[in-house]
Parts: C-alpha cells; structure tokens; sequence
C-alpha cells in the first residue's frame, strides 16, 4: 500500500489551538485530531489544506509554515502526515464533518485521545 499523502492545519488563536473530534462513523471516530485531510491528485498540499478546511469548517485560512512532517502505518492506513501552522482568514467555524471541535492550550493536550499521528505533534508546537 502506497502511502498516501495527508495535510493537517494546526490553527492557533491568541495561545491556543484548534482541535476537532472525528466523525464517531469514521476510523478512529471520536479521536481528536488537527484538521485537515487528503491531497487530491495535482494539489499543492497548501491548495488541499485551505480546500479541506473550508469543506470541514467553513473558514478560510491563513498557512504560515510547514511545522513537521509525521508518517503513520497501521492496518488501514498508510498516510505521511504534513502539519502547517495556520490563523483564521476569515468566516465563522462551522462543523460540517466533526463531532465537537475545542480551542486548547498546549498545556492540555494531554486530556485528549488523539490520533496516533497528532499526538506526536503536540510535543513540536
């Protein structure tokens, strides 16, 4: 299985981040994740981050910087993971794929369950 490649928006606003829960109907539902999603054949990952976040929240983003790059296997999966530090644009978060959504500081990342992948992100922010 080829890996496949995955872009997540790790958006902060004042001294916290956006996290969201998966879809209880999806793998790994209810983990909490940094959101973002698939690179579509002939997409920039910048392209399919700010095309994915504004399908999943209906805002526009800001990408600043390329933070980290994360590869995850397991059974299901083959992803290598492209985290970006993103701002809000414009719009008002709307949760259109996700079951909750929370801003938290980094302090507190650990209360959450994450995927594999993100978890090891939170040390890096």
């Amino acid at each position: 299985m080829k890996p496949i490649d995955v872009v997540a928006a790790i958006i902060k606003k004042e001294n916290t981040y956006l996290i969201v829960q998966r879809n209880r109907d999806k793998y790994l539902g209810l983990k909490w994740e940094f959101p973002g999603g698939k690179v579509e054949p002939n997409e920039s990952f910048q392209e399919a981050l700010l095309r994915e976040i504004h399908e999943e929240l209906n805002i526009d983003i800001n990408i600043h910087e390329k933070l980290a790059e994360e590869k995850y296997k397991d059974s299901e999966i083959n992803i290598v993971l492209h985290y970006f530090l993103c701002s809000i644009k414009d719009g008002t978060i709307k949760l259109n794929e996700h079951e909750a959504m929370s801003w938290v500081d980094k302090k507190d990342f650990g209360k959450y369950d994450f995927v594999e992948g993100d978890g090891n992100i939170t040390s890096l922010i």
